[in-house]
């Protein structure tokens, strides 16, 4: 096995255990989820497959060189790290599902600070990386552009449900962040 395929590999398992051990119990999660997270894994299986399929079948490399495939898994590995930190600094609050606890609080620490989703921060920049690692234009666009909108819905969905619990201190919270960017977005 090459250094790619354990990189590859590890993400994906890493985020199978998650989206099984990270469900929040509550009874109303699924409707306050509006399936967004059943959008996005479909969206992320489709964007892959056809992203390897690209690859295979329609070459337009991003570079004739082989650091691209580095850069790509140098942006996954990041990615992921910064993923499990988000997570970690939401402790218990965090599930893959959309839910409120009852003890919930707007967490504005660490890299929340900055930015209301750095957890999808982390996840994008490791799929930008997967398209980078394919060295395929093609494959790059065909992963990041559906991913980005099927995020881009779910944290739609997310910061409705944040608003209807929290009002006024989530929108004092929006006007102090971005949504994915530092400074941009």
């Amino acid at each position: 096995m090459d250094i790619f395929t354990i990189i590859w590999a590890s993400w994906f398992i890493s985020e199978i255990l998650l989206s099984r051990l990270s469900r929040s119990k509550s009874p109303g999660s699924k409707r306050r989820d509006k399936n967004s997270l059943r959008l996005m894994w479909i969206t992320i299986i489709i964007s892959i497959t056809l992203g390897v399929l690209m690859m295979i079948y329609i070459p337009l490399p991003i570079s004739a060189s082989t650091i691209t495939g580095y850069i790509g898994l140098i942006l996954i590995v990041c990615g992921v790290l910064i993923r499990f930190v988000a997570i970690r600094t939401l402790g218990n609050f965090f599930t893959v599902n959309l839910a409120i606890h009852d003890d919930h609080r707007i967490v504005n620490t660490g890299l929340y600070k900055y930015i209301r989703h750095p957890s999808y921060t982390g996840s994008l920049l490791s799929f930008i990386g997967l398209g980078v690692s394919f060295n395929n234009w093609i494959s790059l666009c065909v992963i990041i552009i559906p991913v980005l909108f099927s995020f881009i819905y779910r944290i739609n969905v997310e910061e409705k449900l944040m608003l209807r619990q929290f009002g006024l201190e989530y929108v004092k919270y929006m006007k102090s962040t971005k949504r994915l960017i530092p400074l941009i977005y």
